[in-house]
């Protein structure tokens, strides 16, 4: 059965083609012909329960008034932004270097393959910082510094401030720890430069998954980055590339393992395997993960301590930025990604046990009276205004089992604070009293969904000035624009 009609790309030439996405025993597929290479008929969702609850977070943003490329040749040709896309960024990221001192196989940059560098100036990326601050009508909130590896860089410390300088109220850099392992004064400087998090290549708790996807044992080196994070207060995000094969067994572990190190783990991001380059298509499907196989083990591998119905499409927050959008009556960072980009949920830590936030808050009605409370507050005026965000406070913490919540955690007091006293750092106070278990699944040529790119709020920042999706950026641009602003290697 049909379930849509999008355009995806040939995993050969990468051209733009028609595709069905469509239901077969259980599964969502999704298919295409290229004139010059033939049929394609690979899985978009393992799970297609799962993927029409998702459907139930079907939230289309407004993008940008300020687009940097006009369309011309249609998605996912004009990106940049252009004017159909359908959402702002949240998270904005700049591949300082294509450098690394490693050479994985499961990576998007890498200059030793690449055989040249790119490497924007520190001017060029001052550029790139304002360009996303400069979106209309939200400016870009958070940037990620990555690369190839950027702690390689030795302005990296520099650039945080930058980002500081420039307006970014959270930053975060994504690496392999090995520097942050090898110099402990790194994590240090990096903290007082303003970096919020680290978003830690991680995966898994043996020295397998390392040696199979990364070349070498890389866990000790983990470790020590951890421990130095640890003494410089840094918080940490555990970044796991996901293979099945390799380190699909160890779902489980890694969580356990974020819940032993809570006081210095922020979450756990899991990011099945994405197939950039030329993969055999029965390869691609043997090492495939997608976000109902990942929902699946973590039931399994925690034995049902966090379950498949604990996790919500990342666009299921949107009511909580609307509700604020009314209070302060200017636009607001809003996640209207596609439903079916990524997962997460919340855990408590209590006394060892793991408490999902959906074990005691009833996250459907929570958000259903803040969509009612959005209502009533843009319909009734100032004083309409006043009533609702009182009686708001009253009936939000209604929603919550006071006797199966944690005692660590007064989820009333946040709310008040947040939405009746307008102190948004409680919200600050939240996240480090919870875990972050989330999956982003993001696209390559054989799943490639236009819808999902309109939709897409993380976009790289390039010297050109143009902002471009993730998932395009790493199946169609990133070659083409390395190339344009090498280096040489040497």
């Amino acid at each position: 059965m049909v379930i849509k009609k999008t355009k995806s790309l040939c995993p050969e030439c990468l051209k733009p083609l028609n595709a069905e996405v469509y239901e077969e025993q259980g599964k969502v597929m999704i298919k295409k012909v290229c004139p010059e290479h033939g049929n394609f008929d690979n899985v978009y969702w393992s799970s297609v329960d799962i993927y029409k609850d998702a459907e139930e977070c079907d939230y289309e943003g407004e993008g940008i008034v300020n687009p940097q490329t006009s369309s011309e040749k249609n998605c996912p040709l004009d990106c940049g932004i252009c004017p159909n896309h359908e959402s702002h960024t949240i998270l904005g990221l700049i591949d300082v270097t294509n450098r690394c001192n490693l050479k994985c196989p499961v990576c998007f940059a890498n200059a030793a393959v690449a055989k040249y560098v790119y490497e924007p100036s520190y001017e060029e990326i001052r550029k790139m910082l304002q360009n996303l601050r400069a979106n209309q009508p939200v400016s870009t909130p958070a940037i990620q510094y990555a690369g190839g590896e950027p702690t390689v860089r030795d302005d990296i410390v520099d650039l945080i401030k930058l980002a500081k300088e420039e307006g970014f109220s959270h930053t975060q850099i994504a690496t392999n720890g090995i520097r942050l392992a090898k110099r402990p004064e790194l994590a240090i400087q990096l903290k007082e430069a303003g970096l919020n998090t680290v978003y830690l290549q991680f995966d898994g708790v043996s020295e397998e998954p390392y040696v199979s996807s990364r070349g070498r044992n890389l866990l000790p080196t983990k470790m020590e980055a951890i421990e130095n994070c640890r003494n410089a207060n840094l918080g940490i995000v555990l970044v796991p590339t996901i293979v099945r094969g390799v380190n699909d067994h160890q779902i489980g572990d890694i969580i356990q393992f974020a819940v032993d190190n809570l006081d210095i783990i922020r979450g756990v991001n899991f990011q099945p395997v994405s197939f950039a380059g030329r993969t055999p298509a029965d390869q691609v499907e043997e090492q495939r993960i997608t976000i109902p196989d990942f929902q699946q083990l973590v039931e399994k591998q925690t034995d049902s301590k966090i379950a498949i119905d604990d996790f919500y499409p990342a666009s299921s927050v949107r009511p909580i930025s609307d509700f604020v959008e009314a209070i302060e009556g200017e636009p607001q960072v809003t996640f209207t990604c596609h439903q079916h980009c990524g997962t997460a949920t919340y855990v408590f830590v209590e006394n060892g046990d793991i408490i999902p936030i959906t074990k005691f808050v009833d996250v459907d009605k929570f958000f259903e009276l803040l969509d009612k409370s959005s209502d009533d507050i843009k319909t009734g005026g100032f004083t309409g205004k006043a009533r609702t965000i009182a009686r708001a406070t009253l009936e939000l913490p209604k929603t919550i089992d006071r006797e199966k919540s944690p005692d660590s955690v007064d989820i009333k007091s946040i709310l008040t604070s947040v939405f009746k006293d307008r102190s948004y750092s409680s919200l600050g106070d939240f996240h480090h009293k919870t875990l972050l278990i989330s999956c982003m699944h993001f696209m390559d040529a054989w799943n490639f969904d236009e819808d999902r790119v309109k939709r897409c709020v993380i976009h790289y920042a390039i010297p050109d000035g143009r902002i471009i999706p993730f998932c395009t950026m790493n199946s169609i641009y990133r070659e083409q624009i390395e190339k344009e602003f090498a280096l040489s290697l040497k």
